[in-house]
């Protein structure tokens, strides 16, 4: 095992530690987090052969620029981005070999999402909360990356003479999502909150809404038309899922994301399907939206095909590892 330096030498807005969350602390009090986009960053680690669960970067707008010490194998995944190794383009959502002293560039295309994930094979030096090194600034657990900032790498892989220009290390099975310009489709499975606003229903479906600077990690917070309940009644506070769809008091939709607690008593009327959140999770500021109704039946199905595709990659990503010898075949699971 080699322990390697990246030296952090610039970074986004908002640059943390992450993964895939907290598994169990729910009932504590304690949001599960975790990436916004699950999806770039489980494929991220599989291209590196890392478990998708392991520690990576995650960068949110500006550029993020890093120097090892050592070569190393990375991958980058999200939004569209420039990538860069040592000034030169390379490409993103495939493996890089990175020589030392080489720096990687990360450039995101603001205008198509928000958040770009950084995996480098084996682990990460990071502080862990609850078993996940997953941010949560409300309990004070940064977990900011800075520039000027060393971070220790613990790897097995070292390396081997590959030049530039040569092509793609591997030809691996790579799910790669789709960043239109024009408004997102979300696909959404109606609550039972949904009969308590009569009309609320198609007032959604027949909408666009705008995602607004107001959104945080608990949650986008959107701009478009709603209606309210006719009745006052009172309505118990009871744990939701990631994917809501909360009305609150003031004229506006939330759809609550992965540090979401309780409803604070606002009808929930639907819950994004599972294979629209990591879309949901590159929503930034502008970006617009438009809801689409489906059953419960529907959207598993399409969550199980996305799963097929990163497991198809997985499986694709121990062969490859284990003939090249750079690591030891990843956990299927």
């Amino acid at each position: 095992m080699t322990t390697v330096t990246l030296d952090i030498t610039s970074t986004g807005w908002v640059t943390t530690f992450q993964d895939l969350g907290r598994h169990g602390t729910e009932a504590r009090g304690v949001p599960t987090g975790g990436a916004a986009d699950q999806h770039s960053a489980s494929v991220a680690n599989l291209l590196v052969g890392n478990p998708r669960g392991a520690t990576l970067i995650e960068n949110l707008g500006g550029e993020l620029a890093l120097v090892p010490d050592t070569d190393v194998l990375l991958a980058v995944t999200g939004t569209p981005a420039r990538v860069t190794v040592g000034g030169a383009g390379a490409d993103a959502w495939t493996p890089l070999v990175v020589p030392a002293g080489q720096e990687v560039r990360v450039r995101a295309d603001m205008d198509l999402g928000t958040r770009t994930y950084l995996a480098v094979n084996g682990t990460l030096t990071a502080p862990a909360l609850l078993g996940s090194t997953a941010p949560d600034a409300r309990m004070g657990f940064g977990q900011a990356v800075v520039p000027g900032t060393p971070v220790l790498l613990e790897t097995d892989f070292h390396g081997f003479r590959r030049r530039h220009f040569e092509p793609p290390l591997f030809r691996l099975p790579v799910p790669v999502p789709r960043f239109d310009d024009g408004p997102w489709t979300v696909d959404v499975v109606p609550t039972h909150g949904i009969h308590e606003i009569h009309g609320i229903r198609e007032l959604i479906e027949d909408s666009t809404y705008v995602v607004t600077p107001r959104s945080n990690h608990v949650g986008l917070r959107l701009a478009g038309p709603v209606l309210h309940p006719d009745s006052a009644t009172e309505i118990v506070s009871h744990g939701v899922p990631v994917g809501a769809l909360q009305i609150p008091h003031a004229d506006e939709l939330i759809v609550l994301g992965r540090y979401r607690s309780l409803t604070a008593g606002y009808p929930i009327v639907g819950v994004a399907s599972r294979a629209c959140l990591p879309l949901l999770g590159q929503a930034g500021p502008g970006r617009r939206l438009r809801f689409r109704w489906v059953d419960r039946e529907t959207s598993l199905r399409r969550y199980a095909r996305r799963e097929a595709e990163v497991r198809a990659l997985q499986h694709a990503a121990v062969d490859a590892f284990t003939a090249s010898g750079i690591t030891a075949p990843l956990p299927i699971s």
